[in-house]
């Protein structure tokens, strides 16, 4: 499925990330043998799940013929690991999000359902459907990853503030530059 490298699959990783709040949900769902199974499919290799406050604990897994399974709590920095992915799954933190999308990478936002006056999906929600990510919720998971076409995703420019802070400067006395 993936090119081969030394006679060795080329590395394909899923990055999870759930932030530091507890989302067993989609720790478990990740987890599950349908998304693992449609993952492997799609030709990933390795699935790196930061589980952050949970208490559910993925298995994990060498590969040999399947998705290769590791998992973390907690790690002072997720850039790396960012950097490293062919896919993230992440929960809907606008910090996450903006990250990854920044890094260039396609992305799942996975909702929480559970959490009270979900502000986050309204964010997660805008920008699937202005086509820079996918939006799932845990129950979805399986089916948003075998209907998704990454080539489909367009890339997220950020905005620029430059007009706004010249403005700023203006108002507050400070010459142009």
């Amino acid at each position: 499925m993936g090119d081969k490298e030394g006679g060795h699959k080329t590395r394909r990783v899923v990055f999870v990330t759930v932030g530091t709040t507890c989302f067993d949900a989609l720790v478990r769902a990740v987890d599950s043998q349908n998304v693992k199974q449609e993952l492997l499919g799609k030709g990933y290799t390795h699935l790196l799940i930061q589980m952050g406050r949970g208490s559910y604990v993925p298995s994990k897994s060498e590969g040999d013929g399947s998705l290769a399974v590791d998992y973390f709590t907690f790690s002072s920095s997720i850039a790396d690991h960012l950097r490293s992915a062919s896919l993230v799954i992440s929960h809907a933190g606008s910090g996450s999000i903006f990250e990854t999308l920044r890094l260039g990478k396609p992305l799942i936002v996975v909702v929480n359902e559970d959490l009270m006056d979900n502000h986050q999906s309204e964010l997660a929600e805008e920008l699937a459907n202005r086509k820079h990510l996918y939006c799932a919720s845990p129950q979805t998971l399986h089916q948003t990853i075998a209907d998704m076409d990454l080539s489909s995703l367009l890339p997220y420019s950020p905005g620029d503030a430059t007009p706004v802070a010249k403005h700023i400067n203006r108002f507050l006395g400070f010459p142009d530059d």
